[in-house]
């Protein structure tokens, strides 16, 4: 073979081009930036599309961009629902007046365990599930799947006993005075007894979105939330033949929205799959739960400040979530490339969905600090409770640049299987720095409410800056899965 022979084969050991000789035909997995590369790649209208009905493609061999697009389109809708679900769920809630929209506060912040355990559970499905695809080994995956469903039913079975008995005390604990634990004892209860239908939800869309199915997983979360959004004036108001239920409606319309989502997941994982199928022979969690602690310091400052909070967090993840499909997205690609033993695509394709997510975040933060007020008033809370939701949104929405980072680089190590790594970063940024500084500044240091809205910018945006040193030096490419 001449030496101009081997320069042109796949997988030669002649060096690897220049730009200045690179020849026409290059490799998928080649840095996008060298001449002629973005004319390989195709059109992105066409690729939106694609994604948006489903497209089986190997993602370890596509171009890079339409790898992404494929994974993060679907992604990015499925949270633009669930954040208009957010949005549109407290909408209601706060025509019940301050009491209730507090009582949705404290009940979310310890639920906020129930969707970290989620979070941590699917971040192995997806790790293993995608690593197993890129190795081709489809029923390792289908395993995987399997094992996931069985321990997210026994960890729910527990959660929900507990939640369903102690709803009372649980609200007592988190400072809640008697009129609202009796107010909101029944969201409590109702939302804890069915949290199987969130630890299902979660844990299935992962092993979808590890197999490279993303498409399923943005379906069955928009059937979810379709539901709850009809659901929900009905059961909250009794409007029709439903009964007025009030706060409580609006647990029972979410918990009924997510279990029927979760039969069609099941439905399709079983049935109807064509990329991570489940057959007979197969079947053989912390940045969130640190909000307990801020909920437990803004409880001392009476339900305005408490409803305030709530509010912006509500805002806070219609922003976010969108942004969770990218980090989602890189989190895959990092996963079915290192299976494909391809880490240099990997980590090419984090920093791209990391500059993709920082020109998206940048700019919603921007606008939601100059129309905070105007944004607010929409749930036409009362004054004091707006200000307060004002507040937070103009000092947490400062830090949106580092956010969008600092998501997509935390979701990327769990992408690798390196769960521990993140896991540490959470508890020294949420844990040992973000609830004693948000005491601290709201009470020694007397800046009240707005103290604990700054240590919680301050701690993602330290989470950012941690994750970007500790992913430059590289140890997660070896991880084994």
């Amino acid at each position: 073979m001449t030496d101009s022979d081997s320069g042109g084969s796949e997988g030669a050991e002649a060096p690897r081009p220049t730009p200045a000789d690179a020849p026409a035909e290059r490799r998928a997995d080649e840095p996008s930036d060298w001449p002629g590369r973005e004319e390989r790649e195709p059109p992105i209208w066409p690729t939106i599309v694609a994604a948006v009905k489903g497209t089986a493609l190997d993602l370890t061999e596509a171009p890079l961009r339409q790898a992404i697009i494929l994974m993060a389109v679907p992604m990015v809708l499925e949270m633009v629902m669930e954040s208009v679900f957010a949005v549109v769920d407290i909408f209601w809630v706060t025509k019940l007046g301050a009491n209730a929209v507090a009582a949705v506060g404290l009940t979310e912040s310890m639920y906020a365990l129930v969707y970290t355990v989620a979070m941590g559970l699917s971040i192995g499905v997806t790790a293993t599930v995608a690593r197993r695809i890129g190795e081709k080994d489809e029923d390792g995956a289908a395993r995987a799947a399997v094992q996931a469903i069985i321990l997210g039913l026994a960890v729910a079975a527990t959660i929900g006993i507990l939640g369903g008995i102690f709803a009372e005390e649980m609200l007592a604990v988190m400072g809640a005075p008697p009129d609202l634990v009796a107010d909101g004892a029944g969201y409590t209860r109702v939302l804890f007894a069915g949290n199987a239908s969130v630890l299902l939800l979660f844990l299935i869309n992962a092993a979808f979105r590890g197999a490279g199915d993303a498409t399923v997983a943005m379906r069955v979360l928009w059937f979810a939330n379709g539901i709850n959004l009809v659901l929900d004036p009905c059961l909250i108001f009794g409007l029709g033949p439903f009964p007025e239920l009030g706060v409580t409606g609006a647990a029972a319309a979410t918990v009924t929205g997510r279990g029927l989502a979760v039969l069609v997941q099941l439905w399709v994982l079983f049935r109807l799959s064509d990329r991570l199928h489940v057959a007979a022979r197969h079947v053989a969690v912390i940045a969130t739960a640190s909000w307990i602690g801020l909920v437990r310091v803004l409880s001392g400052f009476g339900p305005e400040a408490l409803a305030g909070y709530t509010i912006g967090v509500r805002i806070i993840l219609f922003a976010l979530l969108p942004s969770w499909g990218m980090a989602n997205a890189a989190a895959t690609l990092v996963g079915q490339g290192l299976g494909a033993g391809k880490p240099e695509r990997a980590e090419r394709a984090v920093w791209l969905a990391g500059r993709l997510n920082f020109y998206f975040l940048g700019a919603v933060g921007v606008l939601l600090i100059i129309f905070a007020r105007p944004v607010v008033a929409v749930f036409g809370p009362d004054p004091a409770t707006a200000d307060f939701a004002v507040r937070f949104l103009q000092i947490v929405c400062g830090g949106f640049f580092f956010y969008a980072y600092g998501m997509v680089l935390t979701q990327s190590f769990n992408g690798a299987g390196d769960t521990w790594t993140p896991t540490w970063i959470n508890l020294g940024c949420f844990w040992l720095f973000e609830i004693p500084a948000a005491y601290v500044m709201a009470h020694p240091l007397g800046m009240g409410p707005p103290g604990v809205f700054l240590a919680l910018a301050l701690a993602y945006s330290a989470l950012a800056v941690v994750s970007g040193v500790i992913f430059k030096k590289g140890r997660w490419k070896e991880k084994r899965v």
